[in-house]
């Protein structure tokens, strides 16, 4: 199984991410992640789709998208040919036995405490993918209250013909 990354510039209307969604439901195609979010221009979005599958299901998936009317370009990377990156806030119930243990994973993972109460702190961590899931395994044993993130967020690696 192979993972791959398609960075979608789409026509920035109502219903597309709909259209988008059900090319890959009505074909069984996964999708593992999903971020969409406008661009730099209010009339195009981009959306970043990470999905696996083998190559014959991966090549599928951008002659698909290349299909829909809305697409305005697809671009398709490996996880080696760009930067990619994922926000995560998580809450964890703390104490005055984990607190301590809470905070140097934090440090670690160069996580930032974003919000604290009584019993609880909001953690933050903007990351590699791979990363984010390592906090979370990491606070597995400390009582996580709420996980909310974003999805993976991609652009190509910098070259010098840029």
């Amino acid at each position: 199984m192979k993972k791959r990354i398609y960075s979608v510039l789409v026509e920035n209307r109502s219903g597309v991410l709909c259209k988008v969604a059900g090319l890959f439901s009505r074909r069984c195609f996964n999708i593992d992640s999903l971020a969409v979010g406008e661009t730099d221009d209010k009339d195009v979005s981009c959306m970043t789709i990470v999905s696996s599958g083998d190559q014959r299901t991966i090549e599928q998936i951008e002659k698909q998208l290349n299909k829909k009317l809305d697409v305005i370009k697809v671009k398709t990377f490996e996880e080696q040919q760009c930067i990619s990156r994922e926000l995560m806030l998580i809450k964890v119930k703390y104490n005055k036995t984990n607190r301590r243990d809470i905070l140097e994973i934090c440090d670690i993972m160069k996580a930032q405490i974003v919000d604290v109460s009584r019993h609880y702190m909001m953690i933050q961590i903007c990351d590699e993918p791979d990363k984010v899931k390592s906090l979370i395994s990491m606070f597995s044993s400390i009582s996580i209250a709420e996980v909310a993130r974003t999805g993976t967020l991609a652009l190509s690696k910098c070259t010098e013909n840029d």
